[in-house]
């Protein structure tokens, strides 16, 4: 008898179509097999829910974080279940927390990498207190439900339940809950390297930057991109500088002028596009499934790019233009002129080559470039035990579904890891529709539960075939 896992016990019976489980609303079904060890899945999803609700509230806005408040709920619940870990202080509250379940060595560790702070929010624009962990029409509301609190907890859950059972383990299993991820790292992931990096030792790890959805271009049908590669931040501010004057009397050294025409430059550079072998393997699936009912080569995703703004984004290196200052008064012109742009490199682009080339773009030598942050990653194999671990696991779970490789526009902390030669995914296991993924980051972010149990089940799997030592081994 197969043991079906859906929707929370606690999640009432949904009163339309409209409010439906996913797998009703969707034709997404989930059969998994039977496990080989006993575990109460509801208490499981109960306990998974609470937690998560409960975390919400520890409030890790970054800025200024102060993550230690979130290793202080994460360390009193290892505490009690008597599991020892270790803190990494960065300084003024920014603290990380690890914690391992030795294996007998036979296979090198397994990470579970996780951030702990989230991004601020703009209140007046929620709808419930968006450090509230409150559930609602069958939703976990709050900030940090999908980025990353979210994943973090599924993370978290699937330790304790090894470690409940005390399963013999082929590996270490490491639990590592990091600081300042979204604000580039420096207390968090690039301490940690710099400071303990003997702590980074894995074979593989599984982090954010993944995507589950129930639509993609389109068509409704469950995707889950894995993660292999990110693009790259490279954030720089343009500064211009001139003499000041009267602005009835104009002349030719006005700051924002010379500004106005650096961006312009850009805004016309046109960049090549850039199908990577991810990429196509990315399409040649999505493709193959009639997801993507374009032309999967690149002359044809070329053609589509010219229309389709998250297509240009996956193919080229972007620049957005951000922020823009100058100026003290109406009738002043003004000495100083600056502002910013957000570029997001592909994998393998250098940034010290594309600023070279934008400056010769701007062609002004009076426009000075400053770095503000920069992070260029790796690319990681697909062809690996990890991947097609995953893999069996979510067709197992969820009929008719697409894995795919694939590349988060976005940055994570896989960007240091991948450098360094550890085999890092972004695995987001819970099926969301795109109206509730453009929570990350955004108002109103929540999880359903159905899509975070989901999350949580696939991770205990994957994580438990990937490190569990099978008998007689």
């Amino acid at each position: 008898m197969q043991q079906q896992f859906c929707s929370h016990r606690r999640q009432p019976s949904p009163p339309s179509a409209a409010a439906a489980p996913l797998h009703a609303r969707r034709r997404i079904l989930y059969h998994p097999p039977m496990p080989s060890h006993a575990i109460d899945w509801s208490a499981f999803a109960d306990e998974a829910v609470d937690l998560l609700c409960r975390f919400i509230r520890v409030d890790t806005s970054n800025p200024p974080g102060n993550e230690r408040l979130a290793c202080d709920f994460l360390g009193d619940i290892l505490r009690r279940e008597g599991i020892p870990f270790e803190l990494y202080d960065a300084g003024n509250d920014r603290v990380s927390l690890r914690a391992v379940l030795p294996g007998d060595g036979s296979k090198r560790p397994f990470m579970l990498l996780n951030h702990t702070d989230v991004v601020p929010v703009e209140r007046e624009f929620w709808d419930d207190d968006p450090f509230g962990g409150a559930i609602r029409d069958g939703y976990i509301w709050g900030r940090g439900a999908l980025d990353m609190k979210g994943l973090g907890i599924a993370q978290l859950m699937t330790f304790l339940t090894l470690r409940r059972l005390g399963l013999p383990l082929a590996r270490d299993v490491v639990f590592f809950a990091q600081a300042d991820e979204e604000a580039g790292s420096e207390y968090g992931m690039r301490f940690i390297l710099r400071e303990h990096p003997e702590t980074m030792d894995a074979e593989y790890i599984i982090n954010e930057g993944g995507a589950a959805t129930t639509e993609l271009f389109g068509v409704e049908r469950p995707v889950y991109s894995i993660a292999v590669a990110e693009k790259g931040p490279l954030w720089l501010r343009l500064v211009a500088e001139g003499m000041p004057g009267h602005g009835s009397v104009p002349h030719d050294d006005n700051a924002l002028d010379r500004l106005v025409r650096a961006l312009a430059r850009i805004q016309q550079w046109e960049r090549p596009l850039t199908v990577s072998p991810v990429l196509e393997e990315y399409f040649a699936r999505l493709a193959r499934a009639g997801i993507y009912r374009g032309d999967p080569t690149p002359q044809g995703l070329a053609a589509r790019a010219a229309e389709d703004p998250r297509i240009r984004a996956m193919l080229t290196n972007t620049i957005s233009t951000t922020t823009a200052r100058a100026g003290i008064k109406h009738n002043v012109i003004p000495a100083r002129a600056e502002a910013t742009l957000d570029i997001r490199l592909l994998p393998g682009v250098d940034p010290a080559e594309f600023q070279s080339e934008l400056e010769r773009v701007i062609d002004d030598p009076r426009v000075r470039i400053e770095q503000v942050h920069v992070r260029s990653s790796d690319t990681s194999p697909y062809d690996t035990e990890l991947f097609r671990c995953i893999e069996q696991v979510i067709h197992e779970f969820t009929e008719d579904a697409v894995v795919v490789p694939g590349m988060t526009l976005g940055f994570t902390d896989s960007a240091e890891t991948r450098n360094r030669g550890i085999i890092s995914y972004g695995f987001s296991a819970g099926l969301t529709t795109p109206e509730v993924a453009r929570g990350v980051h955004g108002h109103n972010e929540r999880v359903s539960i159905e899509a975070f149990t989901l999350t949580c089940r696939l991770l205990w799997e994957v994580t438990h075939r990937m490190c569990v030592r099978e008998p007689g081994a």
